[in-house]
């Protein structure tokens, strides 16, 4: 427990949208007394911290507990995590592993219960939260809520598990946080109706103001990949009661940038009120969760933030609880070791096990069609480059292929084809790969494509580069998402993969990241799981061949014909009979 001081500093009051020169007691962790001063002295300011309203910390590659290390110089105090990721792979014993290793250090992590897991049975998955542990989680103080609803088809639908769910977080007195990309109208409003209470996934602003309207809140989302700052920001300036800002999936080499800081500062910079976005960062998810963070007020946890000034909102220092975590850009929490857990279970694979044999009368494959910045996709039909019976890449179209491997058991690759990743050679592997965390890898050809997947089989996880007799593997241990190493390390490991990727031709904001969500089936419209290529529109498999249309029209032309021509005759028998008849 922190020891008695006080500081002195210009204090934002957000909720009387006020500011004044202040001095803050702390005695044991709490604020004790805030004072009004008068002062010619020029100070620094004071405010609550920033939350981070929705975020998978295994995102990060880091333990809950490096993921705090860094976060604090950025002033963040807490985070509203789902650890769905990992309980993906290791069920309720990954998500006691998070909430344990948060413990470990003075950060404020709320955890949701996960509500998809598996995400669907379009994928294999290495476990399952069923509803009555969902119930069991939700009596923990770290649990909050009811963890992203990913499944929006089972609430309009009304599938009885998903309700049943749905039902346990109202009986805990609990919010239920939502995910549906592109739903509105009276889609939407059945979807909130059901108790649904946040979404992270608007794409445009249109579809934010639609699900405002009927009472949701809507956050705000700036990844290390999926990004809606831009589409959604000026929305604050009418909705900030209603709004928060969230990184949802960030990397460990742009969490050393910033953090929630840096989208206050785009807002502001954006000619925003400081007290809306203020609102936004720091107020609104506390209020919404029930947390328990300090809004630097009387009787409050000591749990608040000293800016230089509210234009470039420079951290000099954050405290958590009164204990000072972070000063002047650096972090003063302490690296500790982490235990390691994994689920890995599958063998090397051969090349041979990654051909596409060509579909005899079939010319034309289907294509997932990357869109940087973006979790959705689109589908091109294209014409498949078949050489000696095989499918081949098409490096000068930038036609790669994709690859889906079970982690979890024996099982033969999932291979489709993806366009926007722009290798000109070799391939690159991640065991992180949303939500089941199978490995997945895109590359130029087979053997490069192999040798990426195997680097990650020998590892148990991690991400991995291949190009020529050059190689490269970021171990991720812990589960094949996360590892216990320092955060700043594996940050510039992380830059160094990144950077050979980008070498290999690759022209995305960030490859690796945009590689996890290739398998991301809930998110239209075309995407990858280890059982085959699945379009998110329909709810369904589809095969990587296509039929040409051309030689549909072709079919439909000559049945058209030949159905005329049994008409005509069945005409002319008709009429010869009747004729016959009436001579008779």
């Amino acid at each position: 427990m922190s020891q008695a001081f006080s500081v002195r500093g210009n204090l934002v009051d957000i909720t009387e949208e006020k500011i004044y020169p202040a001095q803050v007691q702390v005695l044991e962790g709490k604020i004790i007394s805030i004072e009004k001063i008068e002062t010619q002295e020029k100070l620094p300011y004071l405010l609550p911290g920033f939350v981070d309203a929705h975020v998978h910390i295994e995102s990060s590659m880091l333990t809950p507990a490096e993921f705090a290390r860094m976060a604090v110089v950025h002033g963040t105090v807490a985070t509203v995590s789902d650890p769905h990721e990992i309980g993906n792979v290791m069920g309720v014993e990954g998500v006691e592993y998070m909430i344990e290793n948060g413990k470990r250090v003075p950060f404020k992590f709320y955890f949701g219960a996960p509500s998809c897991v598996p995400a669907t049975k379009f994928e294999t998955a290495g476990a399952e939260i069923t509803a009555e542990q969902i119930d069991e989680l939700m009596k923990k103080p770290e649990v909050k809520y009811l963890a992203e609803m990913m499944n929006w088809p089972g609430v309009l639908f009304k599938d009885e598990t998903v309700y049943k769910k749905l039902e346990i977080a109202k009986k805990h007195n609990k919010p239920i946080d939502g995910h549906a990309p592109g739903l509105k109208g009276d889609q939407a409003k059945q979807y909130i109706d059901a108790g649904i209470s946040t979404d992270h996934e608007c794409f445009t602003k249109e579809e934010a103001l639609d699900k405002l309207r009927y009472g949701m809140k809507v956050i705000i989302r700036e990844g290390s990949a999926a990004k809606n700052f831009e589409a959604l920001v000026d929305l604050i300036h009418n909705h900030s009661a209603n709004m928060m800002f969230c990184s949802d999936d960030k990397h460990p080499d742009s969490l050393v940038e910033g953090h929630i800081d840096a989208l206050v500062k785009r807002a502001l910079s954006k000619g925003i009120d400081l007290f809306k976005v203020l609102r936004v960062a720091c107020v609104n998810p506390v209020a919404h969760y029930n947390l328990e963070v300090g809004q630097l007020k009387e009787g409050d946890t000591a749990d608040f933030i000293m800016v230089k000034d509210l234009e470039d909102f420079n951290i000099l220092k954050t405290y958590i609880n009164g204990e000072l975590v972070a000063e002047a850009g650096e972090t003063k929490i302490e690296h500790l070791q982490s235990d390691i857990i994994n689920n890995f279970n599958t063998s090397l694979k051969k090349v041979e096990q990654f051909e596409v044999k060509a579909k005899e009368g079939y010319e034309k494959i289907s294509v997932i069609e990357v869109i940087d910045g973006e979790l959705i996709t689109k589908r091109l039909d294209v014409e498949a480059t078949i050489k000696d019976g095989v499918v081949q890449t098409d490096i000068a179209n930038d036609i790669l292929k994709i690859v889906v491997v079970n982690r979890y058991q024996e099982a033969a690759p999932a291979v489709a084809f993806i366009k926007n990743f722009g290798l000109k050679s070799g391939a690159i592997a991640s065991s992180v790969g949303h939500d089941s965390h199978n490995i997945i890898a895109v590359g130029v050809d087979d053997d490069s494509i192999c040798e990426a997947v195997n680097g990650l089989i020998k590892s148990k996880g991690g991400l991995s580069a291949v190009q020529g007799v050059e190689s490269a593997v970021l171990p991720l241990p812990i589960a094949g998402l996360m590892t216990g190493e320092d955060g700043y390390e594996v940050a510039q490991q992380y830059i160094k993969i990144d950077q050979m990727a980008k070498k290999m031709g690759s022209k995305l904001i960030s490859p690796f990241m945009s590689l996890s969500f290739m398998a991301l089936l809930v998110i239209p419209d075309l995407k990858l799981s280890d059982l085959g290529l699945f379009d998110g529109q329909k709810f369904e498999f589809i095969d990587v061949f296509v039929q040409d249309e051309t030689a549909e029209d072709q079919v439909e032309a000559i049945t058209t014909e030949e159905n005329e021509e049994v008409i005509k005759n069945s005409s002319e028998e008709t009429t010869t009979s009747d004729e016959e008849a009436v001579n008779k």
